[in-house]
C-alpha cells in the first residue's frame, strides 16, 4: 500500500514520550495529550509515496514533526486522533514533515532540515545557561555544505527558529538550512550542552 503524496509511518514505542525510569520506578512527566514536548517523534517508513522520489525506504528510520502523533480534543471535549491518522497505529506524514533519517548507516538531515548542538553560556554576567543563537553543527546538508559549513562547525541561527529534539540521547535543535546565517572561524573553548534529562535511563 503506498500513498500517491504521503509516507505512511508508524511511531516507535507510543505515541507520547511522558514516562522515564528512575532507579527502577516510573516517573510520569506529563499527563496532558496537548503538551508537544512529550509526543513521540520517532518514526519506521512503512511505505514510501508514489510521486517523490526518495532516499528513504520502508522500515528506515525518521524524526518527524510532532503533530503526526498527535491527539487532541474537539469541541465538544472528546478526544481524537490527529488528521493524519490511518489506521491500525499507522500515519500518513507529508514530505516536509520529515527532518532526519537512518537507513542503518546512522542518521542524516533530509531535505532542508538540519540540527544543531546548543553550547554552555559562559558569560558570567547573564543566568541564562545556553549561550544565545550559536551552537555546532551536529547534522549538515547538502545545501549547507555548498556553503562550506560542515557538521562540527560552530554556526550562529537566526532566533525562534529552533525545534527541540532528543536525538539518541542528545539535546539538539532542528532548523532549516536558511535559518544559519554565520559560520564563526573561532571554535574554541565551546562546551556543548547536554542536560541530564536528555539521556535515558
Amino acid at each position: 500500500m503506498n500513498s500517491v503524496y504521503d509516507f505512511i509511518v508508524e511511531p516507535v514505542g507510543e505515541r507520547y514520550n511522558n514516562q522515564k525510569k528512575i532507579n527502577g520506578k516510573k516517573l510520569i512527566l506529563n499527563t496532558s495529550i496537548e503538551s508537544f514536548k512529550f509526543i513521540n517523534k520517532l518514526a519506521k517508513v512503512k511505505s514510501i509515496p508514489l510521486a517523490y522520489k526518495t532516499p528513504l525506504k520502508p522500515n528506515d528510520y525518521v524524526m518527524i514533526h510532532h503533530n503526526v502523533f498527535r491527539r487532541y480534543y474537539d469541541i465538544r471535549g472528546k478526544e481524537k486522533n490527529s488528521s493524519k491518522f490511518l489506521f491500525d497505529n499507522k500515519y500518513f506524514c507529508q514530505v516536509d514533515q520529515i527532518y532526519l533519517y537512518n537507513n542503518g548507516t546512522g542518521w542524516k538531515s533530509f531535505g532542508d532540515r538540519c540540527f544543531v548542538k546548543p553550547i554552555v553560556n559562559k558569560d558570567d554576567l547573564t543566568l541564562d545557561k545556553l549561550a544565545k543563537h550559536i551552537g555546532i553543527l551536529k547534522y549538515d546538508n547538502s545545501s549547507l555544505n555548498k556553503l562550506g559549513i560542515k557538521s562540527g562547525d560552530c554556526i550562529g541561527f537566526t532566533p525562534n527558529s529552533e525545534f527541540e529534539f532528543i536525538i539518541d540521547n542528545e539535546f539538539l535543535y532542528c532548523m532549516k538550512s536558511n535559518d544559519i546565517v554565520i559560520k564563526y572561524e573561532q571554535q574554541k573553548n565551546k562546551t556543548e550542552y547536554n542536560p541530564s534529562w536528555a539521556k535515558s535511563s
